[in-house]
């Protein structure tokens, strides 16, 4: 990834506070929703391609084969990752079934967050993400957020997109993924006049993302 691009990525996202999080959050808790959204939208675009096989295989070992606890093996060979989502839900799905009611998505929103794999349960807890969910929704703003992040004017997929006027947007690959994470962190810690050490992310959300976003399935 370039660095024109790399800055127009990481402009993109940081634009999303001022839009949608202004008179919610103050600007020191901005870090709270962005970060975390970054990588659930990273995450939920590696799983995409694979959601339809992924529900079927649930289906075939819950209905042919009457398991009663779930075998991940097959579905993280299905995913190509360590780790996978068996809810119904994506985030563009969320936001095109959106309705004016507020419980309902936020009810949606959360059965998402529960059907991620155990490994992708500790990054969110430790993001502390279904209380910013919760938050957003009490407040009005999670649909915005939401259509920020699945915006077709951002490509956070490891291949290359195109946006509706047919313009190329670059894949992100996991490298990039790497120095976008870090250029906000940057960011955060500057408008907050801290020093990179003072960061809130634990070092074991780091560690763990790592081996989630940036390794492949290993056999």
């Amino acid at each position: 990834m370039d660095h024109s691009v790399h800055n127009k990525l990481v402009s993109f996202i940081w634009s999303i506070a001022d839009d949608c999080l202004r008179d919610v959050y103050v600007r020191g808790k901005y870090r709270d929703v962005i970060l975390p959204m970054f990588v659930l939208r990273r995450l939920d675009t590696l799983l995409e391609p694979s959601k339809d096989a992924v529900l079927e295989e649930m289906r075939f070992q819950k209905e042919e084969l009457a398991f009663t606890e779930l075998d991940d093996l097959p579905l993280k060979k299905i995913t190509g990752h360590v780790f996978y989502n068996t809810s119904k839900w994506t985030l563009k799905s969320l936001y095109q079934t959106a309705s004016n009611t507020p419980q309902y998505m936020l009810a949606n929103f959360e059965e998402y967050l529960d059907g991620f794999s155990t490994n992708v349960h500790e990054i969110i807890n430790c993001f502390k993400l279904r209380e910013q969910i919760r938050h957003m929704s009490h407040k009005n703003v999670l649909l915005s957020v939401l259509e920020k992040f699945v915006s077709p004017y951002i490509n956070l997929t490891p291949k290359e997109q195109q946006d509706p006027e047919g313009n190329k947007l670059p894949a992100l690959t996991n490298l990039g993924m790497g120095y976008v994470f870090e250029e906000l962190i940057r960011k955060f810690n500057e408008e907050n006049n801290e020093e990179a050490g003072e960061h809130f992310t634990p070092r074991e959300v780091i560690e763990l993302m790592t081996h989630l976003v940036f390794d492949p399935l290993k056999d």
